[in-house]
C-alpha cells in the first residue's frame, strides 16, 4: 500500500511537539479561498513546470506534485532523524492537504510509527467521514484540528463545504482522550469579524474540557500566492494583507479568555 506526499518537512518546529518530520498527504476535499498549499489539493499525482534560471536564460523543465511512499519508506526516514526526535521530545505528523482522505495509507502509516514508540500527530480540516477518525484514534496521540468559520453559510462560501461535519468531529476528537490543538487560521475580511470572533471563542469555551492543550492563532500570509500560477489556478485572495502584530496580539488576548493557552504561529 502507498500514499501520495507532496512534500516532506524534516526539522519542522510548528507541526507539534519538539522537532518533527511532517509529511504532507496530497489531496483535499476543501477548496478554501486562503490555502497556500494549492498543490496538495488535488489527490492525483501532477506535472507542473519548473522554471531554472541561469544567467539571464529561463529554462522550463517539468517536475512532479507529489511521490508514492510505502509505511516502511516513513520509517526509513523517521529512523534517519531519530536523535533529533528523541532528543526534544518530536515525532512525526501527518498533514495536507487532507491525510484523511487516503485513510488506509495513514492508518497503516500511522500503526508502524506506534511499533516504534514515535508520537504522532496528524493535522485535519476535521472533514472526513466519522468512521475514519476512529480507525485512526487509538494510533494518534495528537490533533491539530482546524476551526475557520462558526457560520455554516460563510465556511460553505469560503471552504466549498459545511462545517456540520467539521464540529462533530472536533467534538468526537475532544472526548476521545487524546491531545487537541486547536488551529485557528486568522484571514482578514474573512473570519476576523467581531460576530465570528464572538461564536468561536464561545464554541471553545463550551465544549473545553481537559484534552484541548492550546489555540494556535495562523496569521494569513501570501507565501503560497506565487504557487497558483505554475497549477494553472486562480489565486483568489486578490491584495489581502497579512494581520498586524499587533492585530495578532489582540486577538491572543482575545482567546486567552477561553482559559486555554493561546499562541501565535502553528
Amino acid at each position: 500500500m502507498k500514499g501520495l506526499i507532496f512534500s516532506v518537512k524534516k526539522y519542522s518546529v510548528h507541526d507539534g511537539p519538539g522537532i518533527r518530520v511532517t509529511f504532507f498527504m496530497k489531496g483535499c476535499p476543501l477548496s478554501c479561498r486562503w490555502c497556500h498549499n494549492p498543490e496538495g489539493i488535488s489527490p492525483t499525482r501532477e506535472s507542473v513546470d519548473q522554471v531554472h534560471k541561469v544567467g539571464d536564460r529561463e529554462f522550463i523543465g517539468k517536475t512532479h506534485a507529489g511521490e508514492y511512499y510505502t509505511a516502511k519508506d516513513i520509517i526509513d526516514i523517521l529512523e534517519k532523524e531519530d536523535v533529533f526526535i528523541k532528543h526534544s521530545g518530536g515525532g512525526v505528523t501527518f498533514s495536507g492537504g487532507e491525510p484523511l482522505l487516503q485513510p488506509e495509507f495513514l492508518l497503516s502509516a500511522l500503526k508502524a510509527c506506534k511499533k516504534k514508540g514515535i508520537h504522532t500527530t496528524v493535522d485535519t480540516s476535521g472533514y472526513a467521514p466519522r468512521d475514519r477518525f476512529i480507525a485512526i484514534i487509538p494510533y494518534t496521540d495528537m490533533f491539530l484540528f482546524d476551526l475557520k468559520h462558526m457560520d455554516e453559510q460563510r465556511h460553505i462560501e469560503l471552504t466549498g463545504a459545511s462545517n456540520k461535519l467539521i464540529l462533530s468531529n472536533y467534538r468526537l476528537l475532544l472526548d476521545s482522550a487524546k491531545d487537541i490543538l486547536i488551529r485557528y487560521p486568522v484571514i482578514p475580511g474573512y473570519n476576523d469579524e467581531p460576530a465570528n470572533l464572538e461564536k468561536t471563542r464561545s464554541f471553545i469555551a463550551e465544549t473545553k474540557n481537559e484534552n484541548l492543550k492550546k489555540i494556535c492563532l495562523l496569521p494569513y500570509h501570501r507565501t503560497g500566492a506565487s504557487k497558483y500560477k505554475r497549477f494553472g489556478m486562480e489565486y483568489r485572495m486578490g491584495d489581502t494583507a497579512q494581520p498586524s502584530a499587533g492585530r495578532m496580539n489582540e486577538l491572543k488576548k482575545y482567546f486567552e479568555e477561553t482559559g486555554i493557552k493561546v499562541k501565535i504561529g502553528g
